[in-house]
This record gives structure tokens, sequence and C-alpha cells, in this order.
């Protein structure tokens, strides 16, 4: 069964009638630029095939009813609950509903919150259903809140474009859930381009689309899903970006988005050594993403190994956001012929990618999983992504 199909059966199921339409937004893999976007700085991901879809009709009162093929329950409550609901605070305030329904609940809260005109006073029924891996640092977040968001946008007649939406995804994310993250990867979801990376701009939020060349070089992005999962509202995530703030203060600038590798010597000078190699990272990091799209635009994807490589070091040696099972799959498939690999992602688990020839596709994935089972470790999920649309009514 399809998570399409999954979606308009729980909402039937569940609701007893049918939906008034599916909606869908992608999933995203970051080719490279990790961290870099809460610090203003730039990244460049692109939308996989893997979706998140959003059953959904509207209601004759004012009442918001979510079910989720996550959890089979069903959260429910008053459009005008939401203002006492949300926001969460980062710390950890006290809320009645799941996680899971936090995020659909979030987007409903957040879409009120930013359009500043009245209330819709019609209520919706809403039933999720998903593809992306949950924990494998592929945003599956970042999906339901642009499936939802495309939604309601539509249903509530709202008109807003799809930077905006990314913008509502991120403050229901941030505010709603209590993850403080940046906006990448509702950009990434709501921007997506077949063929194509999209390079963005944290700050100003410009985007481009950044064709990769993947499919005419005969090149696949295999990732390897280590099983480890991660959640991004967990401390790890959190100290690292009140590092990139602590390190931006000291250097007495905006955000390290306004910092070079020039700047890096002083840096060293007045730093405690956890917070310069926090920064390092970030500034090295925008580097990379800057070098990455020059090498595509300009050589094609076969330059960009390197990048990918120095990239994952800085993560793991740098930022610290990697483990054991991340360092096994990078290792692994640059030994057995990936031109480049990195952990993508916030870390702390999730997944890599490797960047492989197709000819070389079977041997590196054989490779992995033998590591893996030499290691000890859980058998890793392995499959390709390829550069895809973004959100859509696909019913």
């Amino acid at each position: 069964m399809t998570a399409l199909t999954a979606a308009r059966d729980l909402f039937a199921s569940s609701f007893g009638h049918e939906p008034e339409g599916v909606w869908s937004a992608p999933g995203r893999v970051n080719l490279i630029g990790e961290h870099t976007d809460y610090n203003e700085g730039f990244v460049l991901p692109f939308a996989i095939q893997h979706r998140t879809y959003a059953a959904v009709a509207p209601r004759t009162d004012d009442r918001i009813r979510v079910t989720s093929s996550f959890a089979r329950l069903t959260v429910e409550c008053v459009l005008d609950d939401l203002e006492s609901m949300f926001p969460v605070e980062y710390q950890g305030a006290d809320r009645d509903v799941p996680e899971w329904s936090a995020y659909v609940l979030g987007v409903a809260w957040a879409l009120r919150a930013s359009t500043g005109s009245p209330a819709p006073q019609r209520g919706v029924d809403i039933a999720i259903a998903s593809d992306v891996p949950v924990g494998a640092g592929l945003s599956s977040s970042a999906a339901i809140e642009g499936a939802v968001s495309s939604a309601l946008n539509d249903l509530w007649e709202l008109g807003l474009d799809p930077v905006a939406l990314a913008q509502v995804g991120r403050k229901a994310e941030n505010e709603a859930v209590g993850a403080p993250t940046g906006i990448m990867d509702q950009m990434s979801s709501m921007l997506g381009r077949p063929d194509a990376a999209t390079f963005i701009d944290c700050r100003s939020l410009e985007a481009k689309s950044i064709p990769t060349g993947f499919h005419d070089a005969g090149l696949e992005v295999l990732v390897i899903d280590t099983q480890v999962t991660h959640a991004h509202s967990t401390g790890g995530y959190r100290e690292r970006r009140e590092s990139c703030e602590r390190g931006a203060q000291l250097l007495g600038i905006r955000s390290l988005r306004d910092a070079s590798v020039s700047d890096l010597p002083r840096a060293a000078e007045i730093m405690d050594d956890v917070t310069f190699r926090r920064v390092r990272h970030i500034v090295t990091e925008n580097q990379r993403v800057l070098d990455t799209v020059a090498a595509l635009t300009e050589q094609g994807p076969q330059a960009i190994g390197d990048l990918l490589v120095a990239s994952h070091a800085s993560m793991r040696d740098d930022f610290e956001i990697s483990v054991a099972e991340l360092d096994t799959a990078v290792d692994t498939a640059l030994a057995n012929g990936a031109i480049g690999a990195r952990m993508t992602g916030g870390g702390f688990g999730g997944a890599a990618i490797a960047l492989v020839s197709h000819a070389d596709l079977q041997r590196v994935s054989d490779a992995v999983e033998a590591a893996f089972a030499d290691a000890g470790f859980t058998a890793p999920h392995i499959f390709t992504v390829s550069p895809s649309e973004g959100p859509r009514r696909d019913a």
C-alpha cells in the first residue's frame, strides 16, 4: 500500500467519510551545509521522492481533528484552543498532546498567527501517512509541515507563497514542537525541483535551483540510514546552537554568517576550544557550500567528492555530531569507490549519503552492510534518492 492510499484509507476509517483532497510534501537530503541554516548561512539540500501525505477535509464547526499512521489515535481540539496550547518553551513546558500531533496542530496555529487576519471558522479533519523514514535525518518533520500547510493554505484560501509556508513550518517546529532548528528543511521541501538542488541563503531566504547533473554523470545518491534515531528537540542540537550564538557574540557579529575563514585565527585566541571548533565548522562549512555550488556549475558532480568528505570530517571532529555508525558508513563507502560521502541531517544518528557511480552501487551497499554486521551494529537501511519536486495536491 502506498502512503497516499494509506492516508486516504486512514481518513475514511477514522472520520467516516472521504477527504476532500490529499496534499503531500517531500523529505529532503542535505547535499552539504550542516547547521549553517540557523547561523544565517548557506545550504544546498534537495527534495527527495519520499513524501508525507495529508488527507484533509473541512468541517462545518470549529474543531480540528488529527490522526496519523504513526500512532493510531485521534487528537482533537477547538481551533481557538491552539492559542493557549502553543508556543511551547524550548526548555520543555508540559503539553497535553503527543509530539507527532504537535507538528500538525502547530502548523494550524502558526498559520493563524502568521496571517494576521481573523481566524478561519471552519475546522478540519486531517489524516497523515508517510514514506519518509522517521529519525533518519531526512526531515520527516518538514514533510509533515509542508503537506499540512499546503492543504490548509488551499482550504482556508490564505494565498501564501512557498517561502511564507516554509516560514510557517519553521515557526511550528521552533515554537510549537520546541525544536530550535533553522529554515533549511522547510525551504528545501517547499522549493524542490526535479534533478536540482536548492541553494538557499538562510539570511535573505533567496533560493536558486542548481542542476546536480547526477543522472547524466551516471551517479546515484545512496542514503545509508543507520537506524540510530535522533530527536532535534533533545539537548545536543540545542547546545550546538548555543555555542554558535556564543561564538558570534564573542566575535561581535550578528551571526556566524558574518565570519570568514580569515577570522578564525582571532577566534582561536578569544574562545575556549569547544566554542572555537563549533565556530570553525560553521565558517568552513559555509565556504564548502559556496565551493560546491561553483563546482557543480563549472565542473559537474564528479568534482564535489572532496568537499563532501571534508564536510563529514568537520562535523565529526569540530561539531562532534557524528556517531560510530555514521563514521563506519562514510569510511566504508569511500573505501569501496564512493566519490564522496558525509553524514547528513542534524546528527547524533540518522543517515549518511554517498555519491556513487551506478556501476559501484551494489558493491558499496554490500560493503556497508558487511561492515555494520562486523561491528555488531543494527543492519542499516540503504536506498537511493533523487532530487524531486516540492508540495503538490495528489488527489
